[in-house]
């Protein structure tokens, strides 16, 4: 906000004569060549001013005159615009910032009165004498812009506001005698101390920072703040409040001057700071100010303080942090805050304070995890086309305590849905889940009676004469099955094996599953058609049916978000118990007399935990899913108990081969903390300008699944915000049948029992050594010595020892005993 102060006058301009002119821009010597044109016009200006000025001190036809005095209509100041700060759980960290101008009101009474008498000292020594017009300086300004000065207005604090408050930019004579009548009109309005407090919330003093207290915090630090009463800790001082005053008359450079900012120009801020100070002493210091409420006894200072901070001109201002991963939550903030009744102008208005359900330690570690700009990340060593997203949660309340959904606030939201600038209008998001959603199916499968042990036939083929069911390679004798036509619920979900859940949907029906879904937590998901989403909370049953979701819903072919797969998975850990996720834990605003942030009431978060599922039907998944993270090589540090599942879905874009993934997917956690992990891959198209999919890879062409980078990612999450949190290691319920219906039965068959293997008697040997003679393999039989070890070396079974022959003996003949293992020995990684 410029202030109307009065410029040097202008050398004269049009003067006959060169460099040894006598004239040459000299007033003193103008009265020897002017024309008599020129010095009866200089006479009529002359006049003009006097007869101005005189009018002006009579009040006789424009101040004073009662018509116009009348005419001119004072209102009530429009509500200054501030900034809205979302900040992290521990209030003070600050995730991104709402509003147009870097502004916080703050009440008049409550300003240091060191700030005001320094204010008063720089710009309106008169304030508490005069009614709002300074007389004098009015018609200084007259006579110097009739006498051929630039056109000036008056200096006073109140009319300085009343430009302020009157939006007016331009500088004619009409506006400001308006001003001047504003001016007097607020002085019968407001009190003194009113006028200074609105001038102080609404002056610009550079460096961003509209109002006093954006003002403290750009020159001083954001530990200060003008509220803090004189003579406590971080209060500010005589001093400070001296540089801060200063700055008003110019805070920036132009191209004529450098401004009064100590950084930008040293010499003349020095300079602006002595008279300050001198005029603060003449004032008030050391005897005190009343109107002010300035305490006596404060000495003057004589040093120019050296706590002011430098400042980046590139550094944000009013969108601190809005370029950072986290402040891709502003959407989901602002749509809490619509459901609080806070309406999109009130929050752009400004002057709130939201407290957010993000903890910055468990932030900034889900960024190290999932960034892979980040030099720890299991992504550093891979492109920039590999996309992720991380989301965590507290599954005791829903707080969402970390939100990725990529490196910057302005790109695309991996995490979570996609809209356009007005917020409202959905354009994407979600990814198919793969096997990872088998949860769900589990959870509906369970709740309608089917119990662990319950079979399965990996050898049919879907219904309505459809094809083979993919299981990712692994079938017949790879199974770890007793037969292909009798595997378990349980072992289905450890090795997470394709065909029990797409049975599972049929029996159950494909709405079952989504309505599950839904229930623990899941909100969009996506068309079995086209790219659409639909709102799980806006479908009806008969809705729902009408979309025709296929049976691979079992296994996770429909599109999810990271956000309400963290959410499902938190429902699990919480034992069955949902609690919606959610980022806003309070909101508040300044009391206007206080100046401290109270609570704007009907807000804050409103945890209202739902029964998805029985607390059983919970601790059998949990029992079956804590299995997962070891099966996969990803158990957490120092045997920490958690559940997880994996999951991948094809590849099925351009350029890719048989066998390759496009997503995979790691989801599970602790007690006291979920997480869910995406990674995919897409590059931009330059002749399309559009995203191409491209498949995923962990080491050269070896397609990723969710155990490999997914899951790594999400251990070195889990592991380190863990340890953030303090999170204790708790214990998931005890396993239970309870909610088992006998009668509920799989599609398999029952496995042949297990032959009864009785050790040989009539070979000397086995009564000499009897441990030879043992059944020491874990994959079956071998042919002769029943040593078989798990199929070539795979498992953990002694190796077979070959007998030398022995009359009436059997020799053990086959080393490698039956099959079952992995040829490589490795640990078996599901999908």
């Amino acid at each position: 906000m410029a202030r109307a102060a009065v410029r040097p006058v202008s050398p004269a301009a049009g003067v006959p004569g060169g460099p040894d002119g006598s004239g040459s821009g000299k007033r003193g010597g103008a009265d020897k060549i002017l024309t008599k044109a020129s010095k009866r016009r200089r006479r009529t200006n002359i006049l003009t001013a006097a007869a101005a000025v005189l009018v002006i001190l009579l009040g006789a036809g424009v101040v004073g005159g009662t018509y116009f005095f009348d005419s001119v209509d004072f209102e009530e100041p429009t509500a200054e615009a501030q900034t809205t700060q979302l900040l992290a759980s521990d209030n003070k960290t600050v995730l991104a910032s709402l509003g147009q101008f870097n502004r916080s009101i703050v009440p008049d009474g409550s300003i240091n009165p060191l700030i005001k008498l320094a204010v008063v000292s720089a710009e309106d020594k008169g304030f508490y004498k005069h009614n709002g017009i300074d007389m004098k300086g009015i018609a200084r300004a007259a006579w110097n812009n009739f006498t051929g000065g630039e056109v000036q207005g008056a200096s006073t604090i109140t009319q300085q506001y009343a430009k302020y408050a009157t939006k007016r930019k331009e500088i004619t004579y009409n506006v400001k005698l308006r001003e001047a009548v504003i001016a007097r009109k607020m002085e019968d309005v407001y009190s003194k101390d009113q006028i200074l407090g609105r001038y102080l919330n609404s002056v610009y003093f550079g460096r961003g920072a509209y109002g006093v207290e954006a003002a403290v915090k750009a020159y001083f630090g954001t530990n200060r703040s003008a509220l803090t009463p004189v003579g406590t800790k971080g209060a500010i001082t005589a001093g400070e409040a001296a540089i801060l005053a200063a700055v008003i008359k110019q805070p920036e450079p132009t191209a004529t001057h450098k401004g009064y900012d100590p950084q930008n120009n040293p010499t003349d801020a020095l300079d602006r700071w002595r008279y300050t100070v001198g005029n603060m002493a003449e004032l008030a210091l050391p005897s005190g100010m009343a109107e002010a409420g300035v305490p006596a006894g404060i000495s003057p200072p004589t040093a120019y303080p050296k706590t002011w901070i430098r400042w980046d001109a590139d550094k944000c201002s009013t969108t601190c942090g809005n370029n950072k991963p986290s402040a891709k939550i502003v959407k989901y903030v602002k749509r809490e805050l619509r459901d609080m009744d806070i309406s999109d102008a009130e929050l752009n208005q400004g002057g709130l304070q939201i407290r957010t359900t993000i903890n910055p330690e468990v932030q900034s570690l889900a960024e190290k995890a999932a960034n892979g700009k980040s030099k720890k990340s299991p992504l550093n060593d891979m492109d920039s086309t590999y996309k992720s997203a991380l989301v965590a949660i507290n599954p005791t309340n829903g707080r969402v305590l970390a939100y990725y959904g990529g490196p910057d606030a302005a790109s695309w939201d991996y995490a979570g849905p996609n809209y356009k600038d007005d917020g409202k209008t959905f354009v994407g998001g979600g990814r198919p889940p793969g096997s990872t959603f088998k949860i769900y199916t589990l959870l509906a499968a369970l709740s309608d009676g089917y119990g662990m042990d319950t079979i399965w036939n990996s050898e049919l083929k879907k219904v309505n004469g459809g094809g083979k069911i993919s299981n990712s390679g692994r079938e017949g004798g790879s199974l770890k099955c007793p037969t292909p036509r009798a595997c378990t619920l349980e072992v289905s979900v450890e090795q997470s094996y394709n065909f029990t859940f797409y049975w599972l949907a049929d029996k159950l029906g494909p709405e079952k599953v989504i309505e599950m879904a839904h229930k623990a937590g899941i909100q969009l998901i996506g068309d079995p058609e086209t790219t659409a989403r639909y709102d799980l909370n806006k479908l009806s049953e008969d809705e729902l049916k009408s979309k025709g979701y296929g049976r691979e819903v079992g296994f996770g072919q429909y599109a999810v978000t990271a956000l309400d797969h963290a959410n499902g998975v938190a429902t699990i850990a919480n034992d069955g118990m949902y609690i919606k996720a959610h980022f806003v834990r309070s909101v508040s605003q300044r009391d206007p007399k206080t100046g401290k942030f109270v609570a704007v009431k009907n807000t804050g978060e409103k945890i209202k935990p739902q029964r998805a599922f029985s607390a059983d039907v919970a601790a059998a998944a949990q029992n079956v899913m804590q299995k997962i993270p070891g099966i996969n090589g990803i158990s957490l540090d120092g045997g920490r108990k958690a559940i997880g599942k994996t999951g991948t879905w094809e590849f099925t874009g351009k350029g890719g081969k048989d066998g390759d993934n496009g997503d995979a997917w790691m989801v599970g956690g602790t007690r006291e903390i979920v997480a869910s992990v995406w990674i995919g891959r897409e590059k931009q198209n330059k002749k399309t300008n559009q995203m191409d999919l491209l498949p995923i890879y962990k080491y050269g062409t070896k397609p990723m699944n969710g155990g490999s980078t997914p899951g790594k990612i999400w251990k070195m999450f889990l592991d380190s915000a863990s340890d953030a949190i303090k999170a204790e290691n708790k214990p998931f319920l005890p396993n239970t049948t309870a909610f088992v219906d006998p009668n509920k039965k799989g599609n398999g068959e029952e496995p042949p029992p297990p032959p009864v293997v009785t050790p040989p008697q009539n070979n000397p040997i086995c009564q000499i050594f009897p441990q030879q003679c043992q059944n020491n393999g874990n994959g079956g039989n071998g042919n002769g010595g029943n040593n078989g070890n798990g199929g070539n070396n795979g498992g953990n079974g002694t190796p077979g020892i070959t007998l030398p022959a022995v009359p009436g003996g059997d020799n053990g003949n086959d080393i490698n005993g039956g099959g079952g293992g992995q040829t490589d020995g490795n640990v078996d990684t599901p999908n």
